[in-house]
């Protein structure tokens, strides 16, 4: 049974024998936007030294993630966008690969959850999109080039447009679409915990080194934190 991570924190995290950590962000009517607490209680769940991989995922079918959320004052907003970065930054540093379930939309800083994981799982109704240029923000150029290559990379940042599934997955921003994306996570989170943890975190950290993904995510915060215009697009 899924346990709430604390009071109000809006995630629930189910702690499996097989080594897996489920977590399924639980705010449904805020299409699971992220405040403060949600972001600690994440960046706490994936500091978990024993989990052999993650999941990462929706308690609630059609949504994933609409990003910062937009009843914050613009101040609070800045900050929670801040501590996102050190959130990637995290899921990217864990030993243990972390895999996306993506049902639904993924919008800014939501997206970016999907992009910091080292796989993602769509779903049919999955779609995809990097806001920010139009209000003064770069949104996932620090990942996106290393998935889908600098052109696109450029296309989906600078046009904001949506990606759907079956796009997402032709060009590589989606590794896999199911018809339950939560189960098919699960089920890969699980045959990946029974490979040899030590040659799974020298795997991830050779990709990290490969692609500069660390570099650029720590560029983009610095000017997204210098730059922050105030405004933060939903769906």
């Amino acid at each position: 049974m899924p346990l709430p991570s604390s009071p109000d924190s809006g995630l629930l995290i189910d702690r499996r024998g097989d080594g897996v950590v489920a977590l399924w962000l639980d705010r449904p009517d805020k299409r699971n936007a992220l405040d403060r607490r949600l972001v600690k209680a994440l960046a706490d769940a994936f500091g978990d030294r024993d989990a052999r991989a993650f999941v990462l995922g929706s308690a609630h079918p059609g949504i994933f993630c609409a990003g910062a959320d937009l009843s914050l004052a613009d101040g609070e907003r800045a900050q929670v966008s801040d501590l996102l970065y050190r959130l990637y930054q995290r899921m990217l540093l864990s030993p243990a690969p972390v895999i996306a379930a993506v049902d639904g939309p993924a919008v800014g800083g939501g997206a970016q959850l999907a992009l910091a994981s080292d796989l993602r799982v769509g779903g049919a109704g999955a779609r995809l999109r990097f806001v920010g240029p139009g209000h003064g923000l770069a949104v996932g150029s620090w990942g996106l080039p290393s998935l889908v290559g600098r052109g696109r990379a450029l296309d989906l940042c600078l046009a904001m447009r949506d990606v759907p599934a079956e796009e997402a997955l032709a060009i590589g921003l989606l590794d896999r679409v199911e018809a339950d994306p939560g189960a098919a996570a699960l089920a890969l989170a699980a045959e990946l915990s029974k490979l040899d943890a030590g040659a799974v975190a020298r795997a991830k950290s050779v990709v990290r080194t490969a692609s500069g993904v660390l570099a650029a995510l720590d560029e983009e915060r610095r000017g997204n934190r210098d730059s922050w215009s105030g405004s933060v697009v939903g769906l």
